[in-house]
């Protein structure tokens, strides 16, 4: 009886044993490379991804380039190392990062392109605003306000195939214009990084060159945008020149309601860094993830492209768009705005 006691006791301990070591197995890991981390927006996309990857059940090792191609490769290079199961990607150079999404697939690790479309590799899944719709809102936007006149044109960084996309989109407002004879582009400029140093370096030389004689400036993000806008208040002609931007940033936000930046585009972070972070764990799992279109990369005619829906944003609908939705408190935004001045809170 003893015997069989003992028996059942270390039986139990075998069990006991085998379930502590199940519930401590380690969970799927997702590897997110990101270009930076410098601008606002992307510190919101790390930290809605890894709460949303958690809830799901994964881990996530997070890495930052600061804008260095090499630095991102071998920082890619180290996550395959780690046996993540997804790579996430939101790349500084697509070009330079392409290899690195090819040796993945190599090793049957599933890629995902976060916002930024990663172009002739096995790129598994691309999720993004549709960003020619983002330039087409930023054109659009200035031109209500200025239907004729002369303009310049600030597009992001050419390493950066959204750049392209805005411009595309911008343009497709722009061109019909032009051969009109009702607007002028008289300058075009990418900048190098997105850096708003650099769009203001550009702006100043611009101004220079024409005579301070500019009526509207499409600019393809806010940081942009907020280079572009010094330059002007430098000149005494910001609040005069209408500046599109992009992103939501909070500075723009307060520019756009103070009266020096005439738009922006929102897109919502919480939508595509939980959308992202939701298809990682999908294709962690093996499972379908849902797109409703496709893309062609350069080398897949039909990459899977999960394409979410911007919103243009100004002072009019600031409140009931980017406040309500809560991703800039109303007290930040209108902070240099006299109270009796705020919106009505609904």
């Amino acid at each position: 009886m003893k015997k069989f006691r003992l028996l059942v006791v270390a039986s139990f301990l075998v069990v006991f044993a085998l379930g502590c070591v199940a519930s401590a197995a380690p969970k799927l890991l997702i590897g997110l490379s990101m270009d930076t981390l410098k601008e606002e927006r992307w510190k919101s996309d790390r930290d809605i991804f890894i709460a949303e990857a958690k809830k799901l059940g994964c881990e996530v090792n997070v890495q930052a380039a600061n804008s260095d191609d090499a630095l991102q490769v071998s920082q890619c290079e180290n996550l395959l190392s780690q046996g993540v199961k997804v790579l996430v990607i939101i790349p500084h150079n697509g070009d330079a990062i392409a290899p690195v999404v090819d040796e993945a697939a190599k090793a049957k690790v599933k890629t995902l392109a976060y916002d930024r479309l990663i172009k002739n590799c096995n790129l598994d899944l691309y999720i993004s605003f549709d960003n020619e719709k983002v330039g087409y809102m930023q054109a659009e936007g200035i031109v209500k306000l200025v239907p004729t006149g002369t303009y310049f044109w600030f597009g992001g960084s050419p390493t950066d195939n959204n750049a392209l996309m805005l411009k595309k989109g911008a343009f497709t407002v722009l061109d019909p214009l032009i051969k009109a004879g009702k607007i002028k582009v008289v300058y075009e400029q990418f900048t190098t990084d997105w850096k708003p140093e650099v769009a203001q370096s550009n702006m100043e030389n611009a101004l220079t060159k024409f005579n301070n004689k500019v009526d509207a400036v499409v600019a393809s993000n806010d940081g942009t945008a907020g280079g572009i806008i010094q330059a002007l208040t430098d000149q005494k002609l910001a609040g005069k020149v209408p500046v599109s931007g992009q992103d939501a940033d909070l500075a723009a936000c307060q520019r756009i309601v103070e009266g020096t930046q005439a738009m922006t585009v929102y897109k919502p972070i919480k939508v595509i860094a939980a959308a992202s972070a939701k298809a990682a764990v999908q294709l962690a799992k093996g499972q379908k993830v849902a797109t409703n279109k496709t893309i062609d990369n350069g080398k897949i005619k039909n990459v899977p492209f999960l394409a979410l829906e911007p919103i243009a944003v100004n002072a009019k609908n600031m409140y009931d768009v980017v406040i309500k939705d809560g991703w800039k408190p109303l007290e930040e935004v209108y902070r240099n705005i006299p109270k009796n001045k705020w919106p009505a809170q609904k």
